[in-house]
């Protein structure tokens, strides 16, 4: 039987984004969850040429293909915990979207917001919706088609429908006043959507993520009311 010679090639980043999150915790777990989240693409410095852009600003949508850069790991397992089952129940890692896979890549839609054709740091992309850690490695862009990208009527297996906006947020308007103030809204719809990992309910305990520069201090009561103690 003649083998057949498969070459790979080897992924080398393009460009990184710059959102508001510093670390993993925080972050949206679906791109457009917080359709009012900015971010920016900023291109490597041998893909900063604008010619690479042409055309794009006719696009809404775009995909970003990416690296779970915090969770490269040498090993993988076929099964993992989604969250959407409450850390509880174990799914083939192909049948979600967990961040633990053996090539950790990731796949987003993101809005296009604005393309700036030039800055110090060569053209730029600024877009809505991504849940990308800050500075993570992107390796490729292509435009969202909806005559060929989007199935409404798609089966969703154990996902069918968008998480809920679960808990109650109490900021108390002096703390509010430390966040700047394009970041206040997303922020309220970040914390809304419930931060903690799914398989948390201790109202005893005090969770902290970076986000803008701040950190955001919060408890979440036993009534799902989620208050702001402390940004700083």
């Amino acid at each position: 039987m003649m083998e057949t010679t498969v070459q790979t090639a080897t992924l080398t980043p393009i460009a990184r984004i710059r959102s508001p999150f510093a670390t993993k915790f925080g972050i949206p777990r679906q791109s457009n969850i917080v359709d009012d989240l900015v971010a920016t693409v900023v291109f490597e410095p041998a893909f900063r040429n604008a010619d690479a852009l042409r055309g794009i600003e006719g696009f809404d949508y775009l995909w970003l293909i990416w690296q779970f850069s915090a969770n490269v790991r040498a090993d993988w397992s076929p099964t993992v915990r989604p969250p959407r089952l409450g850390g509880n129940e174990r799914m083939g890692v192909f049948a979600t979207r967990s961040s633990f896979r053996p090539n950790a890549l990731a796949l987003s839609s993101v809005r296009l917001l604005e393309v700036v054709p030039a800055s110090p740091d060569g053209p730029l992309l600024r877009v809505a919706g991504a849940d990308l850690m800050d500075g993570t490695p992107i390796f490729d862009i292509k435009p969202y088609l909806p005559y060929t990208d989007s199935h409404p009527d798609a089966r969703s297996g154990f996902a069918p429908a968008a998480p809920p906006t679960v808990l109650q947020v109490q900021c108390h308007e002096s703390l509010m006043a430390k966040v700047p103030e394009p970041l206040r809204q997303p922020l309220l719809d970040i914390l809304a959507h419930d931060p903690r990992p799914s398989y948390h309910d201790d109202p005893e305990r005090l969770y902290g993520f970076a986000f803008g520069g701040l950190e955001i201090k919060f408890l979440v009561n036993e009534e799902n009311i989620l208050r702001v103690v402390n940004i700083f």
